[in-house]
């Protein structure tokens, strides 16, 4: 005798209500995935700082990419604070969406007052200068007891690092003498009346901050940058490398600018 192999014939309501109860999941669904589009932040902003320019943020600007990020470098005019701090916010402008905005030393003062932009949604800062509102840098360094040696400005009152042995002593102890001729050959003169402009409000008191020290830099000491981070209420993690750690160390820079960036999200999710 013959074993049947037909399957048990559903009723045409039984087919009706699979679909339905897809579809209605598949309903469920769409606002949870765009809400957590929504939320992402897409948009990196790198701001340099003193003896350097745009292009210094190029070993970062590759893998943040390649992780799905907008990328942009500001080239500030190094002529005074509120120039670049109004370079900055016209690259700000021209961002679709929330804002991770990054700064590298001198480029710390620059985003404490630019990062006040509405779509700035967290500060980052790389080795970098976090002046209090209403505080210059120069105040900020004669209030942490730091004394800035052999940087001496010109006629003109721009201030150098253009000799190699110079500029590896103070910002690239950990990269070939190669490639910092090749930064010294490039490097961009700050006018010294900047350090005395102060920063009206520092965008620290009201927005998230992560900070990355430099263990090995020269430029400005270890000491000073965890007291900065501390003072800012920094979330904090340390590499071992030069004051150009974007450069030396760019994976590592990378990485800590995308865990802030998903940090950002997650705070404002809770």
């Amino acid at each position: 005798m013959k074993t049947s192999t037909k399957r048990p014939r559903r009723h045409p309501w039984f087919n009706a209500l699979a679909v339905a109860l897809s579809f209605t999941l598949m309903l469920a669904n769409v606002p949870v995935l765009a809400d957590a589009d929504e939320a992402r932040i897409k948009n990196i902003v790198l701001v340099h700082g003193a003896f350097t320019d745009g292009s210094s943020w190029t070993p970062v600007i590759s893998p943040l990419q390649t992780m799905g990020y907008h990328v942009t470098a500001v080239q500030n005019h190094l002529t005074s604070l509120a120039d670049d701090v109004a370079q900055t916010e016209k690259v700000l402008r021209r961002q679709a969406g929330k804002v991770l905005l990054v700064g590298h030393s001198w480029g710390g003062a620059v985003i404490s007052q630019a990062g006040n932009a509405s779509n700035v949604v967290g500060l980052v800062y790389l080795s970098a200068l976090t002046p209090d509102s209403g505080e210059s840098v120069a105040e900020l360094l004669q209030r942490l007891d730091v004394k800035m040696t052999g940087l001496v400005p010109d006629e003109a009152g721009l201030i150098w690092l253009d000799q190699p042995e110079q500029f590896k002593k103070v910002m690239a102890g950990d990269i070939p003498l190669t490639r910092v001729r090749q930064l010294a050959a490039v490097q961009q003169p700050i006018a010294a009346h900047s350090f005395a402009e102060p920063v009206t409000q520092a965008a620290w008191h009201t927005k998230p901050s992560w900070y990355l020290l430099t263990s090995l830099d020269q430029a400005l000491p270890p000491a000073t940058q965890i007291t900065m981070a501390q003072q800012i209420g920094a979330s904090v993690r340390s590499i071992p490398a030069s004051h150009l750690s974007m450069i030396s160390r760019p994976l590592a820079v990378a990485a800590w600018i995308d865990q802030a960036a998903k940090a950002v999200v997650h705070t404002a999710a809770h």
